[in-house]
């Protein structure tokens, strides 16, 4: 008689990749490598970045020998009268009027373009991925190719070498950047709130200030930031638009032009500590400014997509 056959568990069929698993112990050093390498492309980027700012604030308190003996030598002279002289000079002029044009500007800019992106992130209508595409173009189209009618339009309405005529410019350049930030932003903001503030009877412009742009403040500081540095640095429109237009009118320099001004004004007789001052004073400013509020700039970048 045969032997009877034994039935045996079926052992599932285990699929073979081909590759080794893991080891934790090869996962930690490629963490560790990965680590290394980031922080070291980090501190390099930060070297690149400073070592260039501490050596024009340090070349502000030398002389023009020193300047031309040695570039990256340590000043003897730690007198501050050189910063008195950039002043003097019409870094003061420069910078009051850029601080102005800002003033106005940036606010004028925010309101603006919270209140394009609000609608456009919130209503539906005829229409709005159109006029939402047509600010998004906007942030698209150089600047430079519109120099030219710019310049017409703005001497039509007699605003050449006007305040008011350069911070009509920057908030109408800033615009496109401004909507597509802050439209971003408004739509990431819970609907339960808007619902609940019309329920109460609330319009629709007290919902807007009263509920949404304060929910929406850490995108209003990010977008803020960068429009004063964008419109602090910008040197092309200004270049064009604030040229006095005859002898009796006053020039209403900003400081990126003031600086190619006191340079020109220097000819021959170089003093180069005077224009490293000047560039350090025009520097300062947005450094405090952005290292105040450099933690409210991450939330706001970094708030939209953890939403």
């Amino acid at each position: 008689m045969s032997a009877p056959i034994k039935e045996t568990a079926a052992v599932p069929a285990q699929r073979t990749t081909g590759k080794a698993p893991a080891r934790p112990g090869s996962e930690r050093s490629e963490g560790v490598v990965l680590n290394a390498f980031s922080h070291g492309f980090l501190a390099l980027w930060a070297l690149l970045i400073v070592l260039p700012l501490l050596w024009l604030v340090l070349s502000s308190f030398k002389t023009d020998v020193q300047i031309g003996g040695s570039a990256f030598g340590w000043p003897q002279n730690w007198s501050l009268d050189v910063f008195g002289r950039a002043w003097d000079k019409g870094i003061g002029d420069y910078f009051l009027n850029t601080v102005i044009v800002l003033v106005l500007s940036v606010p004028l800019t925010m309101l603006l373009g919270s209140m394009a992106a609000y609608v456009l992130a919130r209503y539906q209508f005829w229409g709005n991925r159109f006029l939402y595409f047509f600010f998004v173009a906007g942030a698209m189209f150089p600047v430079f190719l519109a120099l030219v009618p710019l310049f017409f339009m703005v001497k039509r309405l007699d605003m050449l070498n006007t305040y008011q005529g350069l911070i009509l410019v920057y908030v109408a350049y800033s615009m496109p950047f401004t909507v597509f930030f802050m439209h971003a932003f408004f739509r990431t903001l819970p609907t339960a709130v808007f619902e609940a503030a019309v329920l109460d009877g609330a319009s629709h412009t007290r919902t807007f200030f009263q509920v949404m742009l304060p929910m929406a403040k850490p995108g209003l500081i990010s977008v803020g930031i960068f429009n004063t540095l964008g419109q602090w640095n910008q040197f092309i429109l200004p270049t064009v638009l604030m040229q006095p237009q005859s002898g009796d009118d006053p020039e209403r320099y900003v400081l990126t032009q003031g600086l190619i001004q006191l340079q020109q004004q220097m000819g021959y007789a170089s003093d180069l500590p005077v224009l490293f001052a000047g560039v350090t004073i025009a520097m300062i400013p947005m450094l405090v400014v952005y290292l105040s509020f450099q933690r409210q700039v991450q939330a706001g970048l970094t708030s939209a997509t953890l939403k």
